[in-house]
């Protein structure tokens, strides 16, 4: 599958962007995200006492010869963080609408780039029926990144996929180091809800992507039609064969479609997580440059 919406022009806006964090990372040394820390960087932050084993180089003798009294000069810390994004590769997220793949995995491609120039590290999962497959394992470098996309671009979308078991089941772990993406419609049945509970308890910070598709949103079926499951492939109303489709069964759809959104921003808002829900005819760098700086993903 080509990524016909990532080129070298989109990959060059991205490295104005970087990610902003709204909790404690403990991370990895030698990154560009300032932390509530004291380190290793030239940047003053503070003074505090001396305390007996303290670096003595960091005795500031300006004040003390003011007040006769050691005070020690602190400085501020910087870490790496790790970007964990797991694609949700399952039938309905792209079996029949290339576009939808496609929208998802330029959206990864592009989370993806923007931590890899941020100097930060990224994993992509590829989650299918209950397994979580990461091939390249943790990126670190725009070599390696690039490397990476061949998975994004040759992958298939088919059958149902678990994303608690896929997440909680994962070797891909970090506690307090980073962001977990999770792109997918969210459109299973699976408890996708406990994945995101997991990793708070890892005191990760999360982002929802939901993507879905013009038809998805505003379907323009009528008569009578029969319609079908796109992970299991079932009918959807067996009984009845064929399904009539009216305004009154439209209207329903929408006012369904909804209450289902708004139970996930609910949520969402009440775990401080980040979610955008994503329509594949709007334009992709207006999700990656708009929407995601208004929720203050990015800056």
């Amino acid at each position: 599958m080509e990524l016909s919406y990532i080129n070298d022009e989109f990959f060059a806006r991205l490295e104005s962007l970087s990610f902003n964090l709204k909790s404690y990372l403990s991370g990895y040394f030698g990154g560009k995200h300032l932390v509530k820390t004291y380190g290793q960087t030239v940047e003053f932050a503070d003074f505090r006492d001396y305390q007996l084993g303290d670096d003595i180089r960091r005795i500031d003798w300006n004040l003390y010869s003011r007040f006769e009294k050691f005070f020690i000069r602190l400085f501020t810390d910087e870490r790496q963080m790790k970007v964990q994004i797991f694609l949700d590769a399952s039938a309905s997220m792209g079996k029949d609408n290339h576009k939808k793949a496609a929208y998802a995995t330029a959206c990864a491609a592009g989370i993806g780039y923007l931590a890899v120039h941020n100097m930060d590290k990224v994993s992509f999962n590829i989650m299918k029926d209950d397994k979580n497959q990461n091939t390249y394992g943790t990126i670190v470098g725009k070599n390696q990144f690039f490397k990476s996309i061949e998975v994004l671009e040759n992958l298939t979308f088919e059958g149902d996929t678990d994303i608690e078991k896929c997440i909680i089941n994962s070797n891909d772990e970090g506690t307090a180091n980073g962001i977990t993406v999770i792109i997918s419609d969210f459109l299973t049945e699976n408890n996708w809800k406990k994945a995101v509970d997991y990793l708070l308890y890892k005191k990760r910070q999360v982002l929802l992507l939901q993507i879905l598709t013009p038809e998805e949103l505003d379907p323009s079926y009528s008569g009578r039609v029969n319609l079908i499951d796109s992970e299991s492939l079932d009918l959807i109303d067996p009984k009845n064969m064929k399904l009539r489709i009216n305004s009154g069964l439209q209207e329903a759809y929408q006012l369904a479609l909804a209450d289902f959104k708004k139970g996930i921003y609910d949520f969402c808002k009440k775990r401080d997580i980040d979610y955008i829900s994503i329509d594949t005819s709007e334009a992709i760098e207006s999700v990656l440059f708009k929407q995601l700086l208004k929720v203050g993903i990015m800056s």
